[in-house]
């Protein structure tokens, strides 16, 4: 892949090597384009003195040649930009498509601290203005350097003392627009970085619109978003402004030098060295240099901002990623089955312990409540599990296997999750239930009523291939749940987790949800995060946890009868013993 800090021409070559073909042709159609110049020139030069001369016939014979190479010439150039097009084209949607699959595979502690609009931004913008450095590197800064090469030579061929003299002005171009080039990636870093900034607003202000209306704080979110509209706004045109000071003295520049030309020119002339036709072809042939010359200056200036966005996608790139490598197969060892914690020991940051002394053991098919207040440290032990994160500490098994030493989609692959916080992609309920598994439509069928889903879908305008808006918008909190229990279910776990999925739901929708849970559950090995405490009732072993550490461990009963934190905990919630 190409995303080396910098642009080069090595990195480049090795990703346009599967498109040769594509590259041979254009570059055919680019010679033929390129040869034309020098030609056009050629007849500049016998066109002028033609029209001195009043020769009419001549005049008319040499603009019908010129029209016919201009023709051949653009659609050469046609053929060229469309054939040269396909594997910048694909090598941008590579790029796009490696960066969406690295973010995928980022640690979670990594990506969690990466901002969704940001990311978003990068992948869209940055990945956009690189593949579009890219298209112009192959389609227009490659054929303006050839017609450079071409009409110099030329212009050499014609009379080489005048061609040095009119080189001369070359160095003071090239190291002006260097300068200007390196003072162009400062600000466009700066400009692209706050806008960057303008996304993550924009992203986090669209899901909490609710929530600012509720608390009418409508005018504080508009004064922040108008004071980061703003500073990109000064950032952009700083940026706008050093681009536009590059013309004007790039064009003096070219202006001076032209002038300086016509004067050498005419000494030249004056002395012999040159007759006026061969000097109308290389007065023709100098001005054909300012075009590529001013598409160099602007595509440079483009590479300036491409490089600005591939440092940007580069940051992605070093974020640490999940890895399979040198892991083992999952591989249910001799008397070994079930979960088992053993010492685990757990830090986000440098000493603040999440977890301390973790020792729990879990049979197969048995149902575990995780309790105890918000930061004890439940989500963490899911998260431990599904190998998101890893202990500092102490070792978790699975049937025996060492999970850190145990391929992490083997891992998961046993295990499904119903989060609290239902995630649904926009798309169909059919897909938003298979979630990427290959499954026939009985097999969904079969999930759906399992989780209690399969009676409300089948009543949608369009039953499974009912479409579900962004964010779930047209469904309710009771039946994105189902849908989410029904994807678990398709995945056939022999672990389930279950992050209280009845939370955030009223009476009537938790009936319909717990009756597919507790299908869910069935011949399954099951952890349940708990916020009611209702839900624990039925559970085969209580796990409470305080400060990181367990305090209590037992059924619900058995809990009851001591004066601890879990009955404590109950009282509050009035729940009561079983056999009261």
């Amino acid at each position: 892949m190409i995303l080396n800090t910098k642009f080069s021409s090595k990195s480049l070559v090795k990703d346009l090597i599967p498109y040769s073909r594509e590259l041979i042709t254009g570059g055919l159609f680019m010679l033929l384009y390129v040869t034309c110049w020098p030609i056009l020139a050629w007849l500049a030069g016998r066109l002028v003195p033609a029209i001195g001369e009043g020769n009419l016939e001549q005049v008319l014979r040499i603009i019908l040649i010129a029209l016919t190479i201009f023709f051949v010439q653009k659609i050469a150039q046609y053929i060229q930009d469309t054939i040269l097009a396909i594997p910048s084209l694909k090598i941008s949607q590579r790029i796009r498509q490696d960066l969406f699959r690295k973010i995928q595979s980022i640690q979670i502690q990594s990506l969690e601290k990466l901002s969704s609009g940001d990311i978003t931004y990068r992948l869209t913008e940055d990945a956009d203005r690189v593949g579009e450095v890219i298209y112009k590197t192959i389609q227009d800064t490659t054929p303006c350097i050839f017609q450079l090469i071409a009409v110099i030579f030329y212009m050499f061929y014609i009379d080489i003392k005048l061609s040095l003299s009119t080189l001369l002005i070359a160095p003071i171009i090239t190291l002006l627009v260097g300068k200007l080039g390196e003072s162009v990636l400062l600000t466009e870093e700066k400009s692209q970085a706050r806008i960057s900034k303008l996304a993550s607003l924009l992203s986090e202000s669209i899901q909490v619109l609710p929530l600012i209306r509720a608390y009418g704080a409508e005018n504080w979110l508009q004064e922040k978003f108008n004071k980061q509209v703003d500073s990109h706004r000064q950032a952009k045109y700083k940026a706008i402004k050093q681009v536009a000071l590059q013309h004007p003295v790039v064009g003096f520049i070219e202006a001076f030098g032209i002038l300086i030309v016509l004067a050498i020119g005419a000494l030249r002339i004056n002395v012999g060295a040159i007759n006026a036709a061969d000097f109308s072809s290389f007065f023709a042939a100098l001005l054909m240099l300012i075009d590529p010359i001013s598409h160099l200056t602007t595509n440079f200036n483009e590479l300036q901002q491409g490089q600005a966005s591939l440092r940007r996608l580069k940051e992605i790139e070093k974020q640490p990623r999940e890895s399979d490598e040198k892991l083992l197969p999952l591989v249910a060892k001799e008397n070994s089955s079930g979960i088992i914690f053993e010492k685990i020991c757990f830090s986000y940051q440098a000493n603040e312990e999440v977890l301390h002394d973790i020792n729990i053991k879990i049979r197969p098919g048995e149902k575990v409540a995780l309790v105890g207040p918000s930061g004890a440290g439940k989500s963490t032990i899911f998260s431990l599990l599904l190998k998101f994160i890893s202990p500092q500490s102490g070792k978790i098994l699975i049937n025996g296997s060492n999970l850190e030493e145990t391929i992490t989609s083997q891992v998961r692959n046993k295990m499904a999750i119903v989060p609290q916080k239902v995630n649904i992609l926009s798309g169909s309920i059919l897909d938003s239930i298979k979630f990427g598994r290959t499954a026939s439509f009985d097999q969904v069928v079969k999930a759906a009523k399992i989780a209690n889903a399969h009676s409300f879908i089948i009543k949608m305008p369009n039953g499974y291939n009912t479409h579900i808006e962004e964010r779930g918008s047209n469904l309710s909190g009771g039946q994105l749940q189902r849908i989410s229990i029904a994807r678990a279910v398709l995945r056939n776990p022999s672990i389930l987790l279950l992050d209280e999925a009845t939370s955030a739901l009223d009476a009537e929708a938790e009936r319909s949800v717990q009756m597919g849970l507790n299908q869910a559950m069935l011949n399954r090995t099951v952890l349940i995060i708990a916020h009611r405490l209702s839900t624990t009732q039925e559970a085969d072993k209580i796990i409470l946890l305080e400060n990181g550490r367990i305090s209590e461990t037992g059924k619900h009963d058995e809990l009851m009868k001591k004066t601890g934190k879990y009955r404590e905990l109950c009282e509050k919630q009035f729940i009561r013993d079983l056999k009261e």
